[in-house]
């Protein structure tokens, strides 16, 4: 993802320098990213979603973020979404993982607007899971374990600016509630040198530019994957060998 340094505000087609990389799938020079937390398998959530899989099979109509299949979605931002989608992708029980847009005080998103700061919307990852494979509280688990560093407020790594910001956007009150819960957990826990800056927020989401989609897997050797993204993969199949899929779910295809 470009970083805020090699930002020109999207003067070209898709953005200078920077968004030519983007369609030739070219290495992007680096900002020095900062020192992170994460790389390591947090614990398991108190709470679990346990109920809400089982109460929503029996009734669909009690679940909002539903399609009818017994699928389910959660939405997370945490900060560039190409890596957030990679981790994702990668997820044993998870169909989908589209790049996008969430939170915001505008009713669209496009990225040259969202890269400015000034929408409020958020890079965000919303995923499309079977509760009876994975729950919304593992995934939550993983989010935290290898995906972002939680502590770090309106950046990741080299990227700046509120649209890297760490969020959550519960698709029900149920998920919010477990949220909500795993926070405070690693909280009291101490899990983390410093308090998580993760919020729990509402609003729509809106999925990015076709070019954005299954970029990691896509562009492997782009310099910026391999020093940002590359590593929290290697982190998901380490730490979570029994969660991790070898190949990626590619977005609007189905599972293998």
């Amino acid at each position: 993802m470009m970083t805020e340094r090699l930002r020109p505000r999207m003067s070209l087609l898709l953005g200078g320098l920077a968004g030519l990389a983007l369609l030739a799938g070219a290495a992007l020079p680096l900002a020095p990213a900062s020192a992170e937390e994460g790389g390591r398998r947090l614990p398991e959530a108190a709470m679990t979603a346990r109920e809400t899989a089982k109460d929503s099979a029996k009734d669909p109509a009690k679940d909002p973020a539903k399609s009818g299949s017994g699928l389910r979605t959660a939405t997370f931002a945490g900060g560039c979404f190409w890596g957030v989608q990679g981790v994702f992708q990668h997820v044993k029980g998870v169909t989908n993982a589209v790049s996008g847009y969430a939170g915001g005080t505008r009713a669209s998103a496009r990225y040259d607007e969202v890269g400015t700061g000034r929408t409020g919307h958020a890079e965000a990852v919303q995923v499309t899971y079977d509760p009876a494979v994975v729950r919304y509280d593992e995934l939550l688990q993983i989010f935290f374990s290898v995906a972002l560093d939680p502590t770090e407020v309106n950046r990741q790594g080299p990227d700046t600016g509120p649209q890297y910001r760490s969020a959550l956007f519960p698709a029900d009150p149920e998920q919010a509630k477990v949220a909500k819960a795993y926070i405070a957990q690693l909280d009291e826990a101490k899990a983390f040198s410093k308090p998580i800056a993760t919020k729990i927020e509402a609003g729509a989401f809106y999925p990015a530019e076709g070019y954005h989609q299954d970029y990691m897997t896509l562009h492997p050797t782009n310099s910026y994957i391999v020093a940002n993204d590359a590593p929290k993969l290697r982190d998901l199949k380490a730490l979570f060998p029994e969660r991790a899929n070898a190949q990626p779910v590619r977005v609007g295809r189905p599972p293998a």
